[in-house]
């Protein structure tokens, strides 16, 4: 299964993240398929950056969004944007 996930970087106590498309078993910091944004939790309101038309590939195609990177997607507006191009069936 494919995961749209954090990865962490920066140094010690100094935390920045990427947004990346990883299968589900590899490590957190380790091999990924894709990067398509990153997260700065540091900053003034935090910094987030995501290329929305990668994004939305990857949700389209299957991928699942992790809990914290599927709230950064609420917040930009990207699953709403996913509703409108696919909208879901009601079973």
């Amino acid at each position: 299964m494919v995961k749209i996930r954090l990865r962490r970087m920066g140094a010690k106590k100094q935390p920045s993240y990427r947004v990346v498309v990883a299968e589900a078993d590899s490590p957190r910091d380790g091999r990924f398929i894709e990067t398509i944004g990153h997260y700065n939790p540091r900053t003034d309101p935090p910094t987030i950056q995501i290329d929305q038309e990668r994004a939305l590939h990857w949700l389209r195609n299957g991928a699942q969004p992790t809990d914290a990177v599927a709230k950064m997607f609420r917040d930009l507006g990207i699953m709403d944007k996913l509703a409108a191009v696919a909208p879901e069936t009601a079973a």
